[in-house]
């Protein structure tokens, strides 16, 4: 997937949810994309919270705060 797709996507589904979801159009869409980017993150350092902060370019502590508030367990990507 290019950049110009995922941003045709992200239209998509902001246009959607302006719709009906009027007022709440910002959090719904961080909430729909947060999670399985700071997933992917981990997936990708095998846990390593570290080196996804350094991926998504934020500081560590942001990370653990992140993956607390979203209910992340980074222990279940330290096998993969």
């Amino acid at each position: 997937m290019d950049i110009n797709s995922l941003k045709g996507k992200v239209v998509e589904f902001e246009n959607f949810l302006y719709q009906n979801k009027k007022g709440v159009l910002y959090k719904l869409i961080i909430e729909t994309v947060e999670k399985p980017l700071f997933e992917r993150a981990l997936e990708r350092t095998a846990g390593n919270q570290l080196k996804a902060a350094r991926i998504l370019g934020i500081n560590r502590n942001t990370m653990r705060s992140k993956i607390r508030k979203l209910g992340i367990d980074p222990n279940n990507y330290k096998h993969l």
